[in-house]
């Protein structure tokens, strides 16, 4: 089990590093001569499909609905093992994060709203300020090494996986479009028949992957966003392996699957989305409106929410008597956390291309500007809070 963890902070660490790079080539290639090209290459479109069965999607749309919907599988496949075996896998291991990840949710949503309140066109994006980037999130506490507890990573892990259901849950239930039944039950069938395979002990991953390309066609063309998909593929795939593997501790469908995707993801598919949804184009920025109601509430939800409402919920917890703080970690360290997790970035972006179609490009790019302000104000905060309380811990 420690081993798992330790090779799942190793990808994210990296990724960390990986995704800033990407986010910085986008960032310098659109506000330079090449930046029509790259506008250009990411509105072209391709169409996918046989007969009458097509989807024709632009590339950042295959980027947005397509590959990340293998994030979210593997998102699924991480929150199945904590739930199982990990993190989270009883009431007295889950109930701290959890209640920390609902400050870390409910407050930056509070800070968004009171800034936005008279602005139905900005209001839809109250949930952008409510997501963790967990890559970001780790590679930065990686940075300290062995000074952070084994219990304090684990705590971050854990509070940065309740984070993204919640993100994942938000995006069901709030950022759903007109609903078509049709594909919903087609949908409702192929979900049913991952839940058929694994009660029925298919151990291999094919099969859920050919019903899972189906899953994601209905959910995509049902109005509810495809991603979704991909956490239902995975919580279908099952966690232990066949007793007769037992004996050669052979690893199970989720863990294999879970190790051949991660590097993808990590490597791959976040930087690929970092890049295609980081190219703001700081030529029609105006510093005037960097300082408005939209940009504003991002960035003082992530900044000033998430540190707020994970460590008041935290506290709360520990005071009350309702949970008790890790082994060999303080309140000091907690605070680090929590600035920590006001890294949005991916999810944070992602969140905000849902709630702000095409047609409202610059209130994305005004987004992206509170997104990235505050992600690289939190994680310094974090980082610096984290060395002092660390210090200290250690004298």
């Amino acid at each position: 089990m420690e081993e798992l963890f330790r090779r799942f902070i190793k990808f994210e660490a990296s990724g960390g590093i990986i995704l800033i790079i990407a986010a910085m080539i986008a960032l310098l290639i659109a506000n330079s001569p090449l930046g029509g090209v790259y506008d250009t290459v990411l509105h072209l479109y391709f169409t996918i499909g046989i007969g009458e069965i097509k989807i024709q999607e632009s590339l950042l749309h295959w980027i947005n609905d397509g590959l990340m919907a293998i994030f979210f599988l593997v998102i699924g496949l991480e929150v199945k093992r904590e739930l199982l075996i990990g993190a989270l896998n009883t009431k007295e291991k889950a109930l701290f994060p959890l209640i920390a990840a609902i400050g870390g949710i409910a407050i930056p949503a509070i800070i968004f709203v009171l800034f936005n309140l008279f602005s139905r066109e900005t209001l839809r994006g109250w949930a952008i300020p409510t997501a963790t980037d967990i890559a970001f999130a780790v590679g930065v506490l990686s940075l300290l090494g062995s000074r952070i507890p084994m219990t304090l990573k684990i705590f971050l892990l854990a509070l940065a996986i309740i984070d993204d259901l919640g993100a994942i849950l938000i995006i069901a239930f709030f950022y759903t479009k007109d609903i078509y039944w049709e594909a919903i039950g087609v949908a409702a069938i192929a979900s049913f028949i991952l839940l058929l395979m694994n009660m029925l002990g298919i151990k291999k991953i094919t099969p859920y992957m050919l019903i899972g390309i189906i899953l994601w066609v209905a959910v995509l063309k049902s109005g509810v966003h495809a991603t979704i998909a991909g956490v239902i593929i995975g919580f279908s795939i099952p966690l232990r392996p066949k007793k007769s593997d037992l004996l050669h501790q052979t690893e199970s469908p989720l863990e294999r699957l879970e190790h051949t995707l991660h590097p993808w993801v990590t490597w791959c598919i976040l930087p690929l989305f970092a890049f295609a949804n980081s190219g703001i184009e700081l030529a029609g920025i105006e510093l005037s409106k960097i300082a408005g109601p939209l940009p504003l509430g991002i960035a003082l939800g992530l900044l000033l929410g998430k540190p707020i409402g994970i460590f008041s919920f935290a506290w709360f917890a520990i005071k009350r008597g309702i949970c008790k703080l890790p082994e060999n970690v303080n309140f000091g360290q907690i605070l680090g956390v929590s600035f920590i997790c006001g890294i949005g970035f991916t999810m944070s972006i992602f969140i905000s291309i849902l709630a702000f179609d095409e047609a409202s490009k610059e209130l994305i790019n005004y987004a992206k500007v509170g997104i990235l302000s505050g992600s690289i104000a939190s994680g310094i905060i974090g980082y610096l809070l984290l060395v002092a309380t660390s210090k200290k811990q250690s004298q």
